[in-house]
């Protein structure tokens, strides 16, 4: 009986093991103090920050640097909204996150990077870390310096190893994942050449497309962001030479150009993006839509013709990034928006598929050159894969 109890205990540890191991381990934040003197600095005029986890073994010369998300803001009232909150200020970041799914150090939930330095930016700048303004007004004292605070992260990371890297990823998640695509030439020529560097961008493909009410909302949005904060100079020249600044927000308008190894995880159906580039309150004032953006099972049939017309616009614009070898990607047909960074959705018996293939050991294969993967699924609602986001009606609006 003592036995039988002993061995009931012991499988009980080892349970609860495996499942912190899954939902993350918690990693604490670093500032970077010494930014401050170069006017890299959050909205507030707060020093950047970043949370650090060190490799291992074999993977302590390899590098993740992983950019947040949350949105942008547009001029002065919309950025000191931000200013006193976790996206304006380290001041008031949370002192540690949870890392999970590509973040995870567990060799059995992400094989291929599990044992790589990992780093996840924090986002205070508003701008995908492309702003930089000098001035300061002293009314709002509001800071534009997102290009900065890029460019000191990645001095402080050289400084504290990266310079020795063997193999290193850009990666990141929604305006983090717009970041890791305009700073991925960028981030390679920072790093050594003898580096293998390649980029990763996460539900960072934004379109360009009228909402329901007809109106070019989100363009006319990303010109005010550019604006705002100074943006232009930071942009792909590429595509400034060619285009206005605020369209080179745009990764179809970016993306061909791009030199450095690529790979684009994305749902054709990106729920920020039906949420608000698509069907934003603004273009819904008698609320047609709520139901339906807060899960996709209370679409009707309407809202389910004018989401497919979405999704056929998405891949137009995706199909500007080619046909390069060095590209990658998995497009899901799923209601979802940022999928490497939670367990369940980057590797788990139930995650999301493409031709029998999780997004980690897509993104495996890919970074390795052990094949090459370029899937799009099938229109919703065909892959029974998908987690599908469901929102709560409670939830504070996104930017």
């Amino acid at each position: 009986m003592q036995t039988t109890r002993m061995g009931q205990w012991l499988c009980l540890v080892i349970c609860v093991v495996l499942l912190l191991k899954a939902e993350g381990v918690p990693v604490g934040i670093t500032f970077v103090e010494n930014a401050v003197a170069k006017g890299a600095v959050c909205l507030d005029g707060s020093p950047p920050a970043y949370h650090f986890h060190k490799g291992s073994g074999a993977g302590i010369n390899n590098w993740i640097v992983h950019f947040e998300g949350g949105g942008w803001c547009n001029n002065a009232t919309s950025c000191l909204d931000r200013r006193d909150t976790r996206l304006g200020s380290s001041k008031k970041m949370a002192k540690e996150l949870s890392f999970s799914g590509f973040f995870s150090n567990g060799r059995k939930f992400n094989p291929d990077f599990y044992d790589w330095n990992r780093i996840k930016v924090r986002y205070c700048d508003g701008s995908s870390f492309t702003g930089d303004v000098e001035a300061v007004d002293p009314a709002t004292n509001l800071h534009f310096r997102g290009a900065r605070i890029f460019a000191a992260v990645v001095e402080d990371l050289l400084a504290k190893g990266m310079k020795n890297a063997q193999n290193a990823i850009i990666s990141g998640c929604s305006a983090g994942g717009l970041a890791a695509i305009l700073n991925c030439d960028r981030f390679k020529s920072l790093l050594p050449k003898t580096t293998k560097v390649k980029c990763l961008a996460d539900a960072g493909y934004f379109i360009n497309v009228k909402d329901v009410s007809g109106a070019q909302r989100i363009e006319e949005f990303y010109s005010q962001v550019v604006q705002t904060h100074g943006s232009a100079k930071n942009l792909p020249s590429s595509c400034t030479s060619r285009l206005r600044p605020g369209l080179c927000f745009f990764p179809q308008n970016v993306v061909s150009q791009i030199s450095t190894p690529i790979f684009f995880v994305n749902a054709a159906y990106d729920s920020w993006q039906i949420k608000n580039i698509l069907a934003p309150g603004v273009a819904d004032p008698h609320g047609q839509w709520r139901e339906c953006k807060l899960d996709i099972k209370n679409c009707s049939p309407n809202q389910l013709g004018v989401m497919q017309g979405f999704r056929t616009d998405f891949l137009r614009a995706f199909s500007e990034v080619g046909n390069s070898p060095t590209k990658g990607n998995f497009i899901d047909g799923c209601y979802a928006h940022c999928q490497t960074g939670t367990q369940e959705t980057w590797m788990r018996n139930d995650s999301p598929v493409l031709a029998n293939t999780s997004i980690a050991k897509a993104v495996g294969d890919w970074f390795y050159d052990r094949r090459p993967f370029r899937q799009i699924d099938c229109a919703y609602p065909c892959n029974p894969t998908c987690h599908n986001r469901i929102f709560d009606q409670n939830e504070r609006p996104e930017v």
